[in-house]
């Protein structure tokens, strides 16, 4: 708790400026989170407690903005085809015509918000911005909290399918002892959380409000889980050890070595002596950092600048597909018929509900905010469980895993699945969940 005593008179006045200051942002703010769910968002106070109350979200989205992004989609102006016969120069023009045909003929966003609107969702007020949470309370008794946080260009979305299976595990092949309760947030700026006003959301702040909001849940034992931002967010909580986090989860780890990390960063020759498994993921990280970085460096260096992701549907469902080679593939492949992890409406709820919020820069300013490097060991102590999934940006080492987390309780690869594992290969997932946390029950 901060020191409150009144401040000398010397003191005061800038006491004072800075006090209607944080006062000013605070409602900048609120009026951000106004505006991006204003006309579709029903917000009810549940019980008291003034700023710290939750309140209870419901969706409904006009018609007209419906229609209106029908429209939109139907007036791209389009660009000419690629001249390669494959990816390289960006998403492909065949497999943007689908997504565009579909999206706007036989695409219902209405199914994904009857969905959510099932689910309890809230928002409630941590450090002045408006968060936005699902909260789902397993039936069994016991169960154990977990709090599972998504990152770009995902949402809530990538997480749907595994709050069933990790709530309500004996319906699911489980067992009443494998039982969850599931807490997922968005994150500032993303879907129905506020959109900061003002500088300063990093990982560590994001971190240090989710414990808040674990705490003003009333959960003092709970795990937590992230991949992409996920991961940056939850292993800042861990190593902020807050009373009651007793271990965390990621598919997507912080690992890679620094003699690794300077070979790849100055184009020094490979190091010797590695492992088939280290010399792959070296060639994964190889080929991302020389051709699929770039979205990242623009959203790190000049967010603001990405003006057409907001204006156009097509333009934002390009930039999000084009995250990393195998997720485009395989949604190429989705809208070219073929069935996949992910269906076409799975693709298009998640671009769907960045639209309708307008949060294509907001979201893509945390790439601006963050100061860490994504994949250097943070040097965890805590208790952590990683599972590999072979698509991933890059599929980290065991001998990796076991430098950066000297307490690693779970380490397992998978044989199926790529960056968005919860969404694509949710049983999987839900079963790594499951066998991660057994020994911190």
């Amino acid at each position: 708790m901060a020191n409150l005593k009144s401040p000398p008179l010397a003191s005061r006045r800038r006491f004072v400026g800075a006090t209607a200051a944080t006062i000013a942002a605070a409602s900048l703010s609120r009026l951000a989170f106004a505006q991006s769910t204003q006309n579709f968002a029903d917000i009810t106070t549940i019980g008291s407690g003034g700023g710290n109350a939750l309140r209870q979200l419901h969706i409904h989205v006009p018609d007209s903005q419906l229609v209106d992004l029908r429209q939109r989609i139907n007036a791209t102006r389009w660009p000419e085809r690629e001249t390669v016969a494959d990816a390289s120069q960006g998403v492909q023009f065949a497999t943007m015509q689908r997504l565009a045909r579909y999206w706007a003929t036989h695409y219902d966003w209405r199914k994904v918000e009857a969905r959510l609107n099932a689910l309890p969702q809230f928002v409630t007020t941590i450090d002045d911005l408006d968060i936005h949470f699902i909260h789902v309370r397993s039936q069994h008794p016991d169960a154990l909290p977990i709090i599972v946080t998504h990152g770009w260009p995902g949402s809530i979305i990538e997480q749907l399918k595994i709050i069933g299976p990790l709530t309500n595990p004996t319906a699911y092949g489980g067992k009443a002892s494998d039982a969850f309760d599931v807490v997922i947030p968005s994150l500032p700026g993303y879907g129905f959380s506020g959109k900061p006003t003002a500088t300063g959301w990093d990982p560590q702040r994001i971190a240090r409000a989710w414990i808040v909001l674990m705490q003003r849940l009333g959960y003092t034992r709970y795990v937590a889980q992230g991949g992409d931002w996920g991961n940056a967010v939850t292993e800042q909580m861990a190593l902020l050890q807050p009373p009651g986090l007793l271990g965390i989860h990621t598919n997507m780890p912080a690992t890679v070595p620094d003699n690794i990390a300077q070979s790849l960063k100055y184009g020094q020759p490979v190091p010797a002596g590695l492992s088939s498994d280290e010399q792959h993921a070296y060639e994964q990280l190889d080929f991302f950092y020389k051709h699929g970085l770039g979205y990242a460096q623009e959203m790190a260096g000049r967010p603001q600048t990405l003006y057409g992701i907001e204006d156009s549907p097509i333009g934002l469902a390009a930039w999000m597909l084009d995250h990393d080679a195998a997720s485009q593939a395989l949604i190429a492949r989705v809208f070219a018929g073929q069935s996949e992890g992910l269906s076409r409406d799975d693709v298009l709820d998640n671009v769907t509900l960045y639209w309708l919020t307008r949060t294509g820069i907001s979201s893509a300013r945390l790439y601006w905010e963050n100061k860490l490097n994504f994949f250097e060991p943070k040097h965890v102590t805590l208790p952590v469980a990683v599972s590999v999934f072979p698509d991933e940006l890059y599929a980290a080492p065991r001998t990796w895993a076991e430098q950066a987390y000297p307490n690693l309780i779970h380490y397992s690869r998978l044989p199926k699945g790529g960056h968005f594992a919860a969404w694509e290969q949710p049983q999987a997932f839900t079963d790594e969940i499951r066998t991660s946390f057994a020994s911190l029950r």
